[in-house]
């Protein structure tokens, strides 16, 4: 059986414009959630946000880092996003400069759940205003979700897998997954895999706060707003960014002297099947793609340390609670489970990516984030070590990290520490 290891890391997060920014502020309590400043948002029913922050800021990104001038003209802020993130997994791998037989085996899986949405709206006003022949040449490429993985491909001359998963909230989790599992189909030996979201727009804030998934209770108090498992909270803060790890097969790793975080061991997946934008409230889905990934992993319960929680802030909280609880059994009370979209929002098609990430990174350092904003814990939370308000340090061999989105689809991830 050919293994997967994590040799390679990108970030670009409300926190910060690269990993270890991100991390620390993560790790600090830092909330990277305030007042939209992307467009005027003060007749929008929701005017707060976790954006990514601008070059000038302590905690910014700077796109030119990584990403062509004309590149950046050309296409969405979710693809430059992309882009970044993973020009710095392939950095931090020191795999930037590969010979052509190891860019034949080399390929991408980086996905997003809704794409182009600022610029289609944006481009869907030239159409209505100016007429066809203002819109811009570069509308269709610009926009497109698998347009990451054809321009990172592109842009370092991958000539294996280019894939790009489309799974609403569930595409991180589900870009790595299968990444891994092409690496162990021998379809590749590095895999750049992830996620990227920025639909911080107009018709993005409305469209989601119309379907009442927003917070809207909390626009005068931005860093209390997004609270997971606690009583108070009044939905969902839209996020933005990307993750994107680099996958590579053990052997290929080790022979070059990689170093290694961590290695991908179990992926679940299954559907609901049972509402377009609630989960199951039962959370069967949830816990099938759980109990599939622990199985696959050659694991008990028993083995994992941390579960980095889907946590969204809304009523689905409770639901995926009472799926760990029944999958972890009494072992629970051995693990720690936090919601790191308390502290960045939820990042859509990134989110899965991004929260491996911080999985892996808990591996590491042996430390593990918080829960903001948990002061009145939901009732059923007894017993459950949620991390509230502050990070907490304890050994972390093996992680769960869940992604569930609309339509029911449901991504589970066990990762655990190399010996």
């Amino acid at each position: 059986m050919r293994r997967v290891v994590v040799t390679g890391l990108g970030l670009v997060t409300p926190l910060g414009g690269d990993v270890e920014t991100t991390w620390s502020n993560l790790i600090a309590g830092e909330s990277g959630i305030g007042q939209i400043t992307h467009f005027d948002a003060s007749d929008q029913k929701c005017t707060i946000a976790g954006e990514v922050k601008p070059a000038d800021h302590a905690w910014g990104f700077d796109a030119n880092k990584r990403v062509d001038h004309k590149v950046q003209r050309q296409v969405d802020p979710f693809i430059v996003f992309g882009i970044d993130a993973a020009g710095q997994a392939l950095e931090d791998a020191g795999l930037t400069e590969m010979d052509d037989a190891t860019k034949l085996r080399a390929g991408c899986s980086i996905g997003s759940g809704i794409g182009g949405l600022p610029g289609i709206e944006s481009e869907s006003r030239v159409l209505a205003e100016k007429g066809p022949g203002r819109v811009s040449p570069h509308f269709v490429h610009g926009r497109l979700i698998n347009l990451i993985s054809g321009q990172v491909s592109i842009k370092y001359g991958l000539m294996g897998p280019n894939h790009a998963v489309v799974t609403a909230c569930s595409t991180g989790a589900h870009s790595i997954g299968d990444a891994a599992r092409m690496i162990r189909d021998d379809d590749a030996d590095i895999m750049l895999a992830g996620g990227a979201e920025a639909t911080i727009c107009p018709i993005g804030i409305a469209g989601f706060a119309q379907a009442r998934a927003l917070n809207t209770g909390f626009n005068d108090r931005p860093t209390e707003a997004s609270r997971p498992y606690d009583k108070d909270r009044e939905g969902f803060v839209m996020g933005e960014g990307a993750g994107v790890v680099v996958l590579e097969e053990y052997e290929h790793a080790k022979a070059r002297g990689a170093k290694i975080y961590a290695e991908v061991v179990g992926y679940g997946l299954s559907g609901d099947a049972y509402h377009v934008t609630a989960p199951h409230p039962d959370g069967l889905g949830a816990e099938n793609a759980m109990r599939m990934a622990i199985r696959k992993a050659g694991m008990e319960p028993s083995d994992i340390d941390y579960v980095n929680a889907h946590g969204t802030s809304t009523m689905a909280d409770t639901i995926e609670l009472a799926a760990v609880r029944r999958v972890l059994g009494s072992d629970l009370g051995g693990a720690s489970m936090s919601s790191t979209k308390s502290a960045i929002g939820h990042l859509l098609g990134g989110a899965g990516a991004v929260e491996s990430i911080f999985c892996v990174l808990a591996i590491r350092d042996g430390i593990v984030p918080p829960t903001l904003n948990l002061h009145n814990p939901d009732d059923g939370t007894e017993g459950v070590d949620l991390v509230p308000l502050t990070a907490k340090k304890r050994e972390v061999n093996a992680v769960l990290n869940n992604s569930f989105g609309f339509g029911g689809t449901n991504a589970s991830l066990v990762m655990k520490r190399v010996d």
